[in-house]
C-alpha cells in the first residue's frame, strides 16, 4: 500500500457549472471550491479529481480508479438516475464506494428517487451542499481504515 490512500472523486455532467447553475438547489461553490473542500478533508490522502459530461469517460475513470484508487466517492449527477452503464463499471471496484448529492434526491422531482449507483455504494450523503463531499469522504476514508488500510485494487 502507497505511504498514503489514493481517494478519487468522480463527478458527472453539469457539475462543471456549479456556482452558475441553479444556484438555489446547488448553492454558489464552484467545482474549484469543491475541489479545494476534498482536499482538506482527505487528510493525508491524495486527491484524484475528476469532472466529465461524458458517460463514457466517466466509466473510464471509473476503471482507472478500480486500479489506481483505494476510496471513490462519486457524485454521479445526473447519470446516476439513468446509467446502468455507470453501474455496471461500478460493480467492478472491491474498494468501498460512497455516493455523494449536494441536493437531496428524494426530496425532488420522482425520477430522481432512483439511483443506479446506490445498490453498489456503501452509503449515500446527500442534502448538505458541499458538506456533502466532506462527509463522503470522511466516511469513505473510515471504511478505508475499517478494513485496516487494505487496498482492494485488482492490479
Amino acid at each position: 500500500m502507497p505511504d498514503s490512500p489514493v481517494l478519487y472523486v468522480l463527478n458527472g455532467p453539469n457539475l462543471n457549472l456549479l456556482g452558475v447553475r441553479e444556484p438555489e438547489i446547488y448553492g454558489r461553490e464552484t467545482l474549484d471550491d469543491v475541489w479545494a473542500l476534498c482536499e482538506r478533508a482527505a487528510g493525508g490522502a491524495r486527491v484524484v479529481f475528476h469532472q466529465t459530461n461524458h458517460e463514457g469517460v466517466l466509466i473510464d475513470q471509473v476503471h482507472e480508479a478500480r486500479e489506481k484508487a483505494d476510496v471513490l466517492v462519486i457524485n454521479p449527477a445526473g447519470y446516476g438516475h439513468t446509467s446502468v452503464a455507470l453501474l455496471d463499471a461500478l460493480k467492478t471496484l472491491t474498494i468501498p464506494i460512497v455516493e455523494c448529492h449536494l441536493s437531496n434526491p428524494a426530496a425532488r422531482e420522482r425520477f430522481r428517487h432512483r439511483s443506479y449507483v446506490s445498490p453498489v455504494a456503501a452509503g449515500v450523503v446527500s442534502g448538505f451542499g458541499p458538506l456533502s463531499y466532506e462527509l463522503a469522504i470522511k466516511a469513505a476514508l473510515g471504511l478505508l481504515q475499517e478494513r485496516g488500510g487494505t487496498t482492494g485494487r485488482s492490479v
